[in-house]
């Protein structure tokens, strides 16, 4: 599990001291992130603490003590203070809320005047691994019809199903999940070889270079994918001769990509999610790989372009919940 303490990168005053960071997610060791759902915690006695990122396309929402404080909207390099607070203990969360397909933000630091503490420690670890019903596209929009810039602006991972439960559960998460992919065929047929499981080993999701083990090891992986396999028909061109040849390579691809994933987590227990659409598939990959099939019913879908609904979000956390009962 990475933890920074990058303020030596920063220009400080003298009496700001660096706070010791838990980073959520993946981050690069320079402090760097790109995935989804990313999250960063520390703990400090005092009354002002300061935050200093870099984010070019992101909205990064600052909380302390579990109150949101600020959404800081595609900020570029900053540097926000926050007075004023009690004599005490705090705890403070910086949030990533926005996809970013290409690009990256990062985390510079955060320092105190006041004294450092430990950062938090959760005892339990989830994995979601999705496209963009788990990256929660648009989900906080009241309206289908919506531009880039709204499905940007509107996008709030932290409250799709898998940080909503994941927070239920007092557990670290990671959401590894790009919106269009899926197992072997993205949306439409797009990005040919780009699929999710060929970009699930980067450290950021537009670059090549692959994560480091950083010794995640997470106790539950909830997969949901085969939406963008199944929601297009097959074009003049593809790979596949009809759709029970994509079906077909779906399966195998998707039976492959989970014993891959067991190798590496080898004491994880697995949930796959499927939607009616494509959930005898997902059965089928279930009972060949020892892991729990989770159907998702027909959701109402009202948010950007057809996606999830904050609505839509809360079952799909519940239905997980009851699938995966007690996570110990």
């Amino acid at each position: 599990m990475l933890r920074l303490a990058l303020a030596a990168a920063l220009m400080l005053a003298p009496a700001e001291t660096a706070v010791p960071l838990h980073a959520g997610g993946r981050v690069t060791a320079d402090g760097r992130f790109g995935w989804p759902g990313v999250y960063f915690e520390g703990r400090f006695k005092g009354r002002s603490v300061t935050v200093s990122v870099e984010a070019g396309e992101d909205h990064l929402a600052v909380l302390i003590d579990g109150v949101e404080r600020a959404v800081l909207r595609k900020p570029g390099k900053v540097q926000r203070r926050f007075d004023g607070l009690a004599d005490g203990e705090h705890v403070i969360r910086i949030e990533k809320l926005t996809e970013t397909q290409h690009g990256y933000s990062r985390m510079v630091g955060v320092t105190t005047p006041g004294t450092p503490l430990a950062p938090p420690v959760h005892a339990r670890r989830v994995e979601f691994i999705g496209d963009s019903h788990s990256v929660g596209y648009g989900d906080t929009a009241t309206v289908r019809d919506c531009s880039g810039e709204v499905v940007h602006d509107t996008t709030n991972t932290q409250l799709a199903f898998g940080p909503l439960l994941a927070r239920k559960w007092n557990a670290d998460y990671r959401v590894i999940a790009f919106s269009g992919r899926g197992v072997v065929r993205n949306y439409a047929g797009g990005n040919p070889g780009e699929t999710l499981p060929v970009l699930y080993s980067r450290a950021i999701p537009g670059e090549t270079g692959a994560a480091v083990q950083d010794g995640w090891k997470p106790q539950l992986i909830v997969i949901n994918l085969g939406t963008n396999d199944f929601s297009t028909p097959v074009h003049a061109g593809e790979t596949w001769k009809d759709d029970a040849a994509l079906h077909a390579d779906y399966r195998a691809k998707y039976i492959a990509f989970l014993r891959d994933l067991k190798g590496a987590n080898p004491t994880a227990r697995f949930l796959l999610m499927g939607a009616p659409a494509f959930i005898a598939d997902v059965r089928a990959v279930a009972a060949a790989t020892g892991a729990t099939p989770v159907p998702v019913p027909q959701l109402e879908f009202t948010a950007c372009h057809f996606h999830p609904s904050l609505k839509d979000q809360r079952l799909m956390a519940d239905l997980i919940e009851q699938a995966a009962g007690t996570l110990n």
